[in-house]
């Protein structure tokens, strides 16, 4: 281990090891190190192991731009997706510069030296260790891995069976023959059902209000077609990303422009899916289309457990456990010897470390992003957020593209430091995740959550398209971005030092 290294990366998950191999890619030149507090690589995909899982977004989307997801899968599950990211950080060479186990707790800029200095918990050992960086790309993602959301029903202790969160999956829950509850109405909660039906006497999945599904198949047909034909896997893989971004970016612009037709368009394929004994105000939400994340379910499979009486849905809210399930507010109850809470994510940024610059702390709130991957007045320090709108890779990739355009143009004129600097009237009263969407996670983490900008660069739009020219062709020096050089004053390259925590 070395203390000194020219990019320190936060986090070994999808936007991580993307983040490491464009490195190397667009030949940098520089010498990196992730931190991973986990002792896998993954990320989300080696933390939350609930029935089921699996991605929301089409995996030609989802997949890295420069690696090809080579399955036939729309939605790929957790295992497979876990293998397709540590088989990347492999065939790049990226694994052996991964130390695991080390939670980040403080990170530190110093304007002097032009220099990160950044210390880590080794959870095994208990002890500090401490890395200094010219660069900090924060890989994290934006919710707490220790805790999920987790709001408290009245009468629980009254409860007689077990409650359970899924992003804490316990491995020896054993839910055969049982009757299970499942509390959410997103990602999660659709993804359950349908898994635990094959095993549970019956599963409930009990709303307080409805989220928008569609129904995909589980085989991409045109991916089928293309390996059938052996279409070389390359190719076949651009030509099925280029057609997926066509189209997500197509159905979230109808939902913007006519909200009413893409309403008609999702409840009338819903209809469909449940047949004509089905209420559909169990699938008809109070919002518009893309007010918040659409829900995917392959093959349609939460439709085929309602149908055939393993599942059902209830839309009502709770008025308290009882010792052998729930009452709800209209007075009816639902039996349940297990109860799943998925009720979603608890929004934390930078998996939860303090930042300072030059010995004052950074309160993420008040900072503006500057092309979504930014902040403002904080030097050589970038953060990987994806869209909420589409794959979050299409944005990671392009923020780990955009970020080496800066490092290679810093080595050309001998820059050691870059910031955006951001002026008066530069920030918007949303957050970065804000304003389009009003899903619960993200008003609660409007707390924490960095702001978006009111014009230009520091302004979010979500649209990849509009992103791509952007991060890939707009001239670096806009008026904005601020390039600097620095003699700092001594050079770091002992081995890393440690202390007991």
């Amino acid at each position: 281990m070395t203390r000194h290294v020219d990019v320190l990366i936060i986090g070994a998950g999808l936007s991580g090891i993307g983040m490491a191999c464009h490195l190397l890619r667009e030949k940098t030149g520089r010498s990196f190190t992730i931190l991973e507090r986990r002792e896998a690589i993954g990320g989300t995909w080696d933390l939350f192991r609930y029935p089921g899982i699996r991605s929301d977004s089409d995996m030609y989307t989802f997949g890295y731009g420069f690696h090809p997801w080579t399955g036939t899968k729309i939605l790929a599950d957790g295992p497979h997706i876990r293998r397709y990211i540590a088989d990347t950080a492999e065939e790049y060479g990226v694994t052996d510069h991964i130390r695991f186990g080390r939670k980040v707790t403080i990170a530190r800029w110093s304007s002097e030296n032009a220099r990160w200095t950044v210390e880590a918990l080794d959870e095994r050992t208990g002890r500090t260790e401490t890395f200094t960086s010219d660069f900090l790309v924060g890989c994290t993602g934006y919710y707490d891995y220790d805790n999920g959301y987790r709001p408290e029903f009245p009468g629980e202790a009254e409860f007689g069976g077990r409650i359970v969160h899924p992003q804490h999956w316990p491995q020896d829950l054993d839910y055969r023959g049982k009757r299970v509850v499942v509390i959410g109405s997103g990602a999660t909660a659709i993804t359950l059902v349908p898994a635990m039906s094959k095993d549970a006497a019956h599963v409930t999945m009990l709303q307080r209000s409805p989220t928008y599904i569609t129904a995909l198949p589980a085989d991409d047909p045109v991916a089928v077609g293309m390996k059938a034909a052996r279409v070389p896997a390359k190719f076949a893989y651009r030509v099925g990303r280029a057609r997926n971004i066509a189209l997500q970016r197509a159905s979230f612009q109808l939902s913007r422009t006519n909200p009413e037709a893409a309403k008609k368009l999702l409840l009338g394929a819903i209809r469909l899916q449940v047949g004509s004994d089905m209420d559909m105000r169990h699938f008809t939400p109070s919002y518009n289309p893309w007010d918040q994340r659409l829900c995917v379910v392959p093959n349609g499979d939460l439709f085929k457990v309602l149908r055939g009486g393993k599942a059902s849905i209830v839309t009502d809210r709770i008025d308290t456990f009882t010792e052998t399930g729930i009452r709800l507010v209209s007075g009816e109850e639902l039996d349940a010897d297990i109860v799943i809470t998925a009720t979603g994510l608890k929004v934390q940024m930078f998996g939860g470390a303090a930042i300072e610059v030059d010995g004052e702390p950074v309160v993420t709130r008040d900072r503006v992003v500057y092309k979504g991957s930014m902040l403002n007045d904080i030097p050589n320090m970038m953060m990987i957020l994806g869209y909420t709108n589409a794959s979050w890779t299409l944005k990671a990739d392009l923020s780990a593209e955009y970020f080496c355009r800066v490092l290679n143009h810093m080595r050309e004129h001998g820059y050691t430091s870059v910031v955006a600097v951001g002026r008066e009237g530069d920030r918007s009263p949303d957050s970065v995740m804000g304003g389009a969407l009003t899903s619960g996670y993200i008003q609660r983490g409007d707390a924490v959550m960095p702001r978006q900008g009111s014009r230009g660069p520091w302004r979010l739009v979500n649209n990849y398209f509009r992103d791509r020219r952007l991060l890939r062709k707009e001239a670096l020096a806009d008026g904005v971005l601020s390039f600097g050089r620095v003699e700092r004053s001594h050079d770091v390259g002992e081995p890393a030092t440690s202390r007991t925590a």
